[in-house]
């Protein structure tokens, strides 16, 4: 090959390339975790690279952890008003936006992240849950929940008349009616703040998901943690804002689905052994981790009946009796 032949070889491979680049679309989004949290580990950021492999670099993103560009509560509006174009939302500070969506916050139900990931993909796949995302303006992509969430004190506490007049820590209004029917006071202090109002003595007991714990270390300053409750649930859910995910082709669409499918039960299977995990690790250190005896749980699921009730009667409407079947169903599976 001559000399020139090679330079105009090497010029027509670079406007390949360029053309290659050119199509390349890069994706803002933002979600309100940290990136060493397990959610950001397992789940997030090992989904941006598997959409990246699998579109062979169609899709490339911007990450914004940690609120870097808006607040946890306001990560739906931000894709909605263009500033992301994708988000990982937690649903619970959408309650009004998405309330239907808040049933994976009531108490009593899955037993697994798994278990709770499984009944809420299938719910994400079609039906009301997925057409009240649809009308909030945005596609959602996948979703997962957190381990069920276990109460963390000072004290051991067993069925209700261990919580009488306590000051716990919830999130969201669901999980405030929880304490509630439990005797507890409900009290919203942001997880950045726990640590602290427990050392102090602000709170008594802390409703929270063990594979959170570490992050907030949340285990230095409680010496019991329970391991079998079923305190409500907390779910994330991807979503990209709809008039852009339509406009991206079929099979990049597909790749971002599938993938999201893969990795929702992956990060959910990640946290529940990282649970197993911790719990051996607390039990070493002399935490009391211990499990709700039969009729305490008995007995804790006859007073938080009451919540289902609540956020029915708060909710209304034929959908959402339909929706909280179908949830009972799928996570007794």
């Amino acid at each position: 090959m001559t000399i020139a032949a090679k330079i105009f070889a090497g010029m027509a491979s670079m406007l390949v390339l360029g053309g290659a680049a050119a199509q390349a679309e890069t994706l803002s989004l933002g979600d309100f975790q940290s990136t060493n949290h397990i959610v950001s580990v397992e789940g997030t950021t090992t989904w941006m690279q598997a959409v990246e492999e699998a579109t062979g670099g169609k899709i490339d993103f911007n990450h914004f952890p940690s609120e870097q560009a808006a607040k946890a509560k306001a990560q739906l509006d931000a894709v909605n008003n263009g500033i992301l174009d994708a988000a990982l939302i937690g649903a619970s500070y959408h309650a009004e936006t998405l309330p239907l969506n808040s049933v994976v916050g009531l108490p009593g139900y899955y037993g697994s992240a798994v278990q709770g990931t499984k009944a809420l993909q299938a719910m994400l796949a079609e039906g009301p849950l997925r057409e009240e995302i649809l009308a909030a303006g945005v596609t959602p992509i996948f979703g997962f929940v957190l381990p069920p969430y276990q109460v963390l004190a000072k004290e051991r506490l067993g069925g209700p008349a261990d919580w009488e007049a306590l000051d716990v820590r919830t999130s969201g209004a669901t999980q405030a009616m929880t304490a509630r029917s439990l005797g507890g006071v409900g009290i919203s202090i942001p997880g950045p703040e726990v640590y602290t109002a427990i050392e102090r003595g602000r709170l008594d007991a802390v409703l929270f998901p063990l594979a959170s714990v570490p992050g907030y270390k949340l285990n230095e300053v409680v010496s019991h943690i329970s391991t079998n409750g079923s305190f409500g649930g907390y779910s994330f859910i991807m979503v990209v804002r709809s008039d852009l995910f339509d406009s991206l082709d079929a099979d990049v669409q597909e790749a971002m689905i599938s993938t999201g499918n893969d990795i929702a039960l992956h990060v959910a299977k990640a946290q529940d052994d990282s649970v197993d995990e911790l719990v051996a690790q607390w039990k070493a250190e002399g935490i009391d981790t211990y499990s709700f005896t039969d009729e305490e749980l008995a007995a804790l699921r006859e007073e938080m009946a009451l919540v289902t009730e609540d956020w029915v009667s708060r909710i209304d409407g034929e959908q959402t009796q339909n929706v909280l079947a179908t949830y009972k169903e799928l996570t007794s599976q």
